[in-house]
Order: structure tokens, then sequence, then C-alpha cells
């Protein structure tokens, strides 16, 4: 396990502590289960981005096909 110093602003700070005295867990617990979904959320955004230029990218190619499919 790596250890690192975190900057938080105030707001977000005191928010979660108010949540963390709610769900009784431990800070540490907190934050890598926040990170942890948020880095599955961003890998979803990334893929989706990704999925989307390559599908602009093979349009062209997929309406000709289709094309020559309906001349058939």
């Amino acid at each position: 396990m790596k250890s690192l110093s975190l900057k938080l602003e105030d707001e977000i700070f005191q928010e979660t502590e108010e949540i963390l005295t709610k769900v009784h867990k431990s800070r540490n617990r907190y934050i890598n289960e926040a990170l942890e979904f948020y880095n599955k959320l961003q890998r979803r955004r990334l893929l989706a981005r990704q999925l989307e230029k390559e599908s602009k990218l093979v349009s062209a190619d997929s309406l000709s096909v289709l094309s020559e499919f309906e001349t058939l």
C-alpha cells in the first residue's frame, strides 16, 4: 500500500468528515472507495470516447459496404 499526502479544499474536507461519521468508515477506506469509483467512471468515459472516435473512422467504409449489399 502506498502513502501519500493530500490537500483538500476546506469545504470538501468538512463534508467528507460529516459523511464519515454517518457511514462509519475510516477516512482512508472512504477515499480509497471514492478513487476506485472515480477510476472506473473515467475508464468508461475513455472507452466511450475511443469507441466514438473509431466509429467515425469506419463510418464511411460501413456506408459503402451497406450500399454494395443493397445493390446485390
